[in-house]
């Protein structure tokens, strides 16, 4: 026995930074490039384990998680608390941060709101987990709440990567899957929505929808709500126009649809010298729809002023901006509150796929329908053995810890076309310049309205 005792000992962290395919999706922020990139963490503990987790890509997060090694390895896996609370300690906030975070949808800022060490908290608990032979979801608040949890089918608009021809998009159009052939192609018109809709409903069984908004002008976007409820009248259909709408145009475009939207997620963002907390308050006085946001509630300071001023009904705590113990801690409290739990994504590994639905597992009370990018990238998968959206639910793995098994020979791969990109950081901008010359970010602006 140990000087720890029987806990097991981290040996070795390594951060492997990864790169994978992605389709012309449209939002505020631009056009998504061709490819996303992510970093992801493994640990080794003495007794023999490997724990895994997936964050946020980019040098600067790359760079972050190296710098905690040192903190990391050597240490009882049963500590991760106490490794956690030594790495905040040590973390100084960078030069460029502002503090301003992501409610006017700043793509640079990103990085600054994800959270480094939350891929250090997945793998830790991922090895406690495999070290008391629990799930991941038995670790986290009151343990686990369900066997499955339910999911969204996330909609966007896509653009054509063929007048970006130069930047090398993924043709999948010989694909024998029927979601994988559409997920590349143009998609702008509610037609195109529904279609896309009704696709992922064959393959992943979902019956609510989100769409991803701030692309074309809002009284176009709400055709497009309407025809989704039209073809799925049972189904809870929300859309996110990330900030884009001015409070005078959200109430005008949403009032009429109290009765078509199940909620309106950040419709509108700062104006007139009012952040957004405010803003929304404004917005939910004047409008029966709840509330959603990840952008003015991504850590406990921001959701206190929102709270406060009653801005939000529910909360998407990604666990990669609040972490994992965090993101259960928030549900707990929602739920307390009457008030709703849910998980924001952004493009992700599978990695990230089985960390939702080990959160999803443990939130408790009745969390809505979790978000994941993951189908616009299914079929690159990191791991073996990859959870399953069956008739819209998440499974969740069996197997003690995150329950899930990293296939090295494809993380190499992965890791081998990230060394080959000329950047690693998110950049919406470039392929909106083939779309529209001299394109710049306005949140305030749809990206395809100039």
């Amino acid at each position: 026995m140990s000087e720890y005792g029987s806990t097991p000992i981290v040996k070795s962290m390594k951060v492997v930074p990864v790169a994978g395919y992605d389709s012309m999706l449209m939002t505020l922020s631009g056009a998504h490039a061709p490819f996303f990139t992510r970093n992801i963490v493994i640990l080794e503990d003495s007794a023999g384990h490997q724990g895994i987790g997936e964050i946020h890509g980019g040098d600067y997060t790359c760079e972050a998680l190296r710098a905690c090694e040192s903190l990391v390895v050597g240490q009882p896996v049963g500590k991760y608390r106490g490794i956690l609370d030594s790495i905040h300690k040590h973390t100084k906030r960078a030069k460029e941060d502002d503090g301003e975070g992501i409610q006017s949808l700043d793509i640079s800022k990103l990085k600054f709101v994800v959270k480094a060490e939350w891929a250090i908290e997945c793998a830790l608990l991922d090895l406690l987990g495999q070290a008391l032979g629990l799930q991941m979801c038995d670790l986290l608040g009151d343990g686990k709440q369900r066997d499955k949890v339910e999911t969204l089918g996330y909609l966007f608009y896509v653009s054509d990567k063929n007048k970006a021809a130069k930047l090398n998009y993924l043709d999948e159009s010989s694909s024998s899957d029927s979601w994988f052939k559409m997920r590349r192609n143009e998609m702008l018109t509610p037609e195109k929505i529904v279609e896309q809709a009704q696709c992922l409903h064959e393959k992943y069984g979902f019956r609510n929808f989100k769409l991803k908004g701030g692309v074309l002008d809002g009284h176009e976007e709400m055709k497009a709500v309407c025809a989704l409820k039209k073809a799925f009248p049972n189904g809870r259909i929300n859309i996110d126009p990330n900030g884009a709408w001015s409070l005078s145009e959200a109430i005008e475009l949403c009032k009429p649809l109290e009765n078509v939207l199940t909620y309106i997620e950040d419709p509108c963002g700062p104006e007139a010298g009012y952040s957004s907390r405010e803003i929304m308050a404004e917005f939910k006085n004047a409008v029966k729809l709840p509330v959603a946001t990840n952008m003015i509630a991504t850590d406990w300071r921001q959701f206190y002023h929102s709270a406060a001023l009653k801005s939000v009904d529910i909360v998407l705590a990604d666990p990669h901006f609040w972490g994992f113990g965090g993101s259960i801690r928030i549900a707990q409290l929602l739920n307390d509150w009457g008030l709703t739990w849910g998980s924001h994504s952004n493009n992700h590994f599978d990695i990230t796929l089985a960390a939702f639905a080990q959160v999803g597992a443990a939130a408790p009370g009745k969390p809505t329908a979790l978000d994941t990018h993951w189908i616009w990238q299914d079929g690159q998968n990191l791991l073996d053995d990859a959870p399953r959206i069956v008739d819209g639910y998440l499974e969740v793995p069996e197997k003690f810890g995150l329950g899930v098994t990293l296939n090295m020979k494809k993380l190499e791969e992965a890791n081998a076309l990230y060394n080959k990109l000329p950047s690693h950081d998110r950049n919406d901008a470039e392929a909106m310049q083939y779309l529209i010359p001299n394109w710049k970010f306005d949140s305030k602006k749809p990206c395809l309205v100039r």
